[in-house]
Parts: structure tokens; C-alpha cells; sequence
């Protein structure tokens, strides 16, 4: 079965890319932290958290209808979902939010497992360098944080012309 890379369409794929990043959220507090994380990670993904983020999905497509981009398997040629399944995204704030780095930023991007190693994961990542590539940044990058301890994202990172730019650091609010 093909796997089609298009623009997203709310109407067709809020529910699957909310399942998509469900699974992110999900992966990113297994794969990378222990169970205190991991329940942090699952405890936000409530239904007041779905609709905001699908809100906020909305409001980022309404300033540049590509920034989310989709991987879609099973979808016909007439653009009819059918049995078609979301499969990945990757997920590039608009140009308004670009001074939060100074630069383009890939807010996301996340392939299903059974359909990783597949060039999905290429394919949205030249997606989403194309959408970088049209905005007018203060620098000409694309930059995203990447947890450490995942490997396997670093790994595709880095064989994608990646690089370390900077360190992120956190701390928590509940005593401020």
C-alpha cells in the first residue's frame, strides 16, 4: 500500500492525528524516562487537553495551511479517506511563531511504529523543510529539541545533516 504525504485537513484528520499524538506523548514518556514521566506524559492527554491542541492545530493552519503536514496510507486518488489511516506528521510552527527561536521550528514529528524505517519519516521531514524554507527567519534554520536519550531520533537527526545547536534546560512551576 502507498503511503501519501499531503497538507492536513481537519475535517479528515483530527481524530487520527490526535491518535497520532496521543502515541507521541505516550513514547515520549516510556522511551525516554522513567515511570514518573511516563505518568506525566499520560495524565495531560485528557479530552480538555485533545481540544486544545486541536485548536491550536487550527490556529497554526489558518496562519500557513502546510505547516502540518500528514502521512497517509490507503487514501484513493479521488482524496477519499475510505480505510485510509494516518500514519505520521510532522507538525512546523508558522512564521509568526518563528521568533520563539529565531528560526523555523519542527514542533513535531512522529511516524507510527510498524511504519517506521519505511522513508516516511524522510518524507515528512522534506515536508517539513520545504515549509521552513518559505519563511522569512532571522536565521536560516530548522531546529527542534531532541530528548537525549532517544536514540533512534537522534540517530535520524544526525543522518539528516542535524547538528547540536544550544541545550534546552527546565524547571519545574509548582514552587515559583
Amino acid at each position: 500500500m502507498t503511503t501519501e504525504i499531503r497538507p492536513y485537513d481537519h475535517e479528515r484528520d483530527a481524530d487520527g492525528l490526535y491518535e497520532l499524538k496521543a502515541a507521541f506523548e505516550r513514547g515520549l514518556g516510556e522511551n525516554t524516562g522513567g515511570d514518573g514521566k511516563a505518568a506525566a506524559y499520560e495524565g495531560k492527554l485528557t479530552d480538555a487537553y485533545r481540544e486544545r491542541w486541536l485548536d491550536w492545530v487550527d490556529r497554526c493552519v489558518a496562519d500557513d495551511d502546510r505547516c502540518v503536514t500528514v502521512a497517509v496510507e490507503g487514501e484513493g486518488e479521488s482524496g477519499t479517506a475510505g480505510d485510509a489511516a494516518l500514519v505520521g506528521y510532522a507538525f512546523v510552527l508558522p512564521e509568526r511563531l518563528s521568533m520563539v527561536w529565531d528560526a523555523a521550528v519542527l514542533n513535531e514529528l512522529f511516524v507510527a511504529p510498524e511504519h517506521r524505517g519505511t522513508g516516511v519519516a524522510d518524507d515528512l521531514l522534506d515536508a517539513a523543510l520545504a515549509v521552513a524554507a518559505d519563511q522569512d527567519l532571522p536565521l536560516d534554520r530548522l531546529v527542534l529539541d531532541v530528548d537525549p536519550a532517544n536514540e533512534r531520533a537522534k540517530g535520524f537527526y544526525d543522518r539528516r545533516g542535524f547538528e547540536p545547536w544550544g541545550e534546552m534546560v527546565a524547571r519545574p512551576l509548582d514552587d515559583a
